[in-house]
């Protein structure tokens, strides 16, 4: 099956998608640069393989606007936070994880790491998650909070899943949430599409990596 999106046409493609979702992607936002963080979902060997049984083929596409992004955020020496979902061999932490997925991501395993042209500095936090969210029983709202962030830009795979969820609990939790199009991906367009829609209508304001990174690079 043919992907999606390419890191050749995303650019043209995220043009389209924001002007589906226009008449709903209503609060239009500026970055507060002083109180920001980029939050990098998930982006693991484990859904980058074409190999694995969860590969998700948008998350190959962004591999470069991420990478632009992570550069941009580090650039200008705002928190990046990262995220590695993933289970105890003995599925300890699994419960219906376990039986809902085929496979699962194994901590400690090759395919549990973060891709290498994304790699974690020495000083950026890693949040290991065992559901779809980065907030539900981890200390990602604590870091945020002794950071003082108040605007998170959420980043990564997959669009519909983590990330979605995610920008959900950041929203839940008062935070204005940025949600980059084009530095987000899924399994299929339709599910993509999907939650770049109902994030726009409810939770955030839904751009580009290089609307976001125009935002810094002008401070």
């Amino acid at each position: 099956m043919e992907p999606y999106v390419t890191t050749e046409n995303i650019e043209h493609k995220a043009r389209l998608w924001l002007e589906h979702i226009r008449p709903y992607n209503q609060h239009e936002m500026r970055l507060n640069i002083a109180a920001s963080a980029l939050i990098v979902v998930d982006m693991q060997q484990f859904f980058l393989n074409e190999a694995s049984p969860t590969f998700t083929c948008g998350g190959v596409a962004i591999l470069p606007t991420v990478k632009r992004l992570l550069d941009t955020f580090r650039q200008f020496k705002r928190p990046v936070i990262f995220t590695r979902h993933e289970h105890h061999p003995d599925d300890l932490d699994a419960g219906i994880m376990g039986w809902w997925w085929e496979g699962k991501c194994l901590e400690g395993s090759p395919e549990s790491e973060i891709h290498p042209s994304l790699a974690p500095m020495p000083n950026e936090k890693v949040v290991l998650k065992h559901r779809y969210s980065a907030f539900y029983n981890t200390d990602l709202e604590t870091v945020l909070r002794c950071l003082k962030v108040e605007d998170v830009v959420v980043s990564g795979i997959m669009t519909n899943m983590c990330c979605e969820s995610t920008a959900r609990d950041a929203y839940y939790r008062d935070y204005r949430v940025f949600f980059p199009a084009d530095g987000t991906g899924s399994i299929n367009e339709e599910m993509h599409l999907a939650s770049l829609l109902n994030l726009a209508f409810g939770f955030a304001y839904v751009t580009t990596v290089d609307d976001i990174r125009n935002q810094l690079l002008r401070e």
